[in-house]
């Protein structure tokens, strides 16, 4: 049987081919001669209770002028569909949430939608490291700007982040006595109307910020540490953090080991763990990425690893 494979995603002509992890995965179906349909967000719709989508049959190639070519467009029902990948990166805002609802539908119709539209739904990027405190730094989530100036004082040296946002955007380190330290609070909270997490400042990020790739629960065994460059602090890619691949630490497999079963039981059959030093800082399941320089980095196929775990989903 031929397996459809819908996946939702940025405007596939705009992304770094380069880099990204979306393009890998669709070489690989590709590759097993997967039909492959394409939809942005905004192609999903509902009518009379029934999820469809505007698709574009598509085809991928490893061509860094032309990596894609769309071959047909029509209207069909998400549930001729056996596998839909969401992988539209954040923001988590409106438009995500609801393309979320009618992934469910398209879920309760049969089609194995990764990763889970719920556990999308429910599990914030950043908010669900408090599931594992005895894995995180110290953490606040709040609002409040007195709060945070508390945690501050405590803490001496921390970091504060939104919870939508990816990339190392609007993520500010204030050290003790920093002078900047009410403007980022208010500027952050919305003058005290949006939660943020402020977080316990680790050295360690000088060594990187580790990406680990959990698939159907288990880690890959090789990891990409994003070493920050020059005078940027931010172990993020997209900012010019510097990719190194490298073996799992003992205290790397034991924090795997401690999120895995929450991430297989809740349907997230891909994710990206964010651990700095000793410390789970995030837990990345909308968009995760770092396939292609791990991929690069150890001769192996993570892509492929994730599409043998959904055929041997569907087979059930």
């Amino acid at each position: 049987m031929t397996i459809r494979l819908g996946v939702v995603m940025d405007p596939i002509g705009s992304i770094n081919y380069k880099k990204d992890s979306t393009l890998a995965m669709l070489w690989e179906a590709n590759a097993r001669q997967w039909e492959i349909y394409y939809f942005e967000p905004g192609d999903l719709f509902m009518l009379d209770g029934v999820a469809y989508g505007n698709a574009r049959r598509l085809s991928v190639s490893l061509d860094d002028t032309c990596w894609h070519h769309f071959q047909s467009q029509s209207i069909m029902p998400l549930a001729e569909l056996e596998v839909m990948l969401m992988r539209k990166d954040p923001p988590f805002n409106e438009k995500y949430f609801y393309a979320t609802y009618i992934l469910e539908h398209a879920q309760q119709n049969g089609v194995l939608v990764v990763n889970n539209p719920h556990a999308l739904r429910d599990f914030n990027e950043k908010f669900s490291i408090t599931y594992f405190p005895q894995c995180t730094p110290p953490t606040l989530v709040t609002q409040s700007i007195a709060q945070l100036y508390a945690f501050w004082r405590t803490q001496r040296d921390i970091v504060c982040k939104p919870l939508n946002t990816m990339g190392g955007y609007s993520i500010f380190h204030l050290k003790e006595n920093d002078v900047n330290a009410p403007v980022v609070f208010d500027l952050l909270t919305q003058q005290q109307s949006v939660h943020i997490m402020a977080q316990k400042f680790i050295p360690a990020i000088k060594e990187g910020d580790k990406r680990i790739l959990m698939i159907n629960g288990k880690p890959f065994p090789h990891l990409l540490a994003r070493v920050p460059q020059g005078n940027d602090w931010r172990g993020n890619l997209a900012v010019g953090a510097k990719g190194e691949v490298k073996p799992l630490s003992e205290r790397d497999e034991w924090i795997c080991n401690e999120v895995g079963p929450f991430l297989y039981k809740n349907g997230i059959y891909f994710a990206g763990l964010d651990v700095i030093g000793e410390y789970l800082t995030e837990i990345n399941i909308t968009s995760p990425t770092g396939v292609r320089e791990i991929d690069a980095g150890t001769g192996m196929n993570v892509s492929a690893m994730l599409l043998d775990v959904i055929e041997a989903k569907l087979a059930l």
